[in-house]
């Protein structure tokens, strides 16, 4: 979970182009961890590759969010277990590059924006993980969460 200076979270609005009955969502930027790595390290290569922000992977916090999910991409049913981290950067809401994306990266993702807290909690948009809006406040104030499972779409 990225914040910036302000303490405003970057999500990124989705779309799977394959299957317009999704709709659209906000989620939060992140991937999958490679052989070998850290979560740190994946953390701050999925950020760079994402949004071309280069962090050092020792400004990585703890992951105190673990969760499993599920949910239909591209036409494939998906099993992800996801640990959040939370990452802070001096900027105040800097433009995500796009180089580092895969295709399908720059096919999903159609929009960004820089969220308040509050404006998380009282949106009426979908996000991926879908308890975002109760669960942000409790994992920056420092809360330990373990999500039970969710299953998305």
């Amino acid at each position: 979970m990225l914040l910036d200076s302000a303490g405003d979270v970057l999500m990124f609005r989705t779309v799977d182009p394959l299957m317009s009955e999704t709709g659209t969502w906000w989620e939060l930027p992140g991937g999958g961890m490679e052989a070998g790595e850290s979560v740190a390290q994946t953390a701050v290569r999925e950020l760079s590759e994402e949004t071309g922000l280069v962090v050092a992977p020792s400004r990585v916090g703890e992951p105190t969010w673990t969760r499993t999910a599920t949910y239909l991409r591209r036409g494939q049913r998906i099993l992800q277990h996801e640990l959040v981290v939370e990452l802070h950067i001096a900027d105040r809401a800097p433009v995500p590059a796009r180089d580092g994306r895969t295709p399908e990266e720059l096919e999903d993702y159609v929009g960004h924006r820089w969220w308040n807290v509050e404006a998380v909690v009282g949106s009426d948009q979908r996000f991926f993980p879908g308890a975002l809006p109760t669960l942000l406040g409790p994992f920056l104030a420092g809360d330990v969460i373990d999500e039970p499972f969710e299953w998305w779409n």
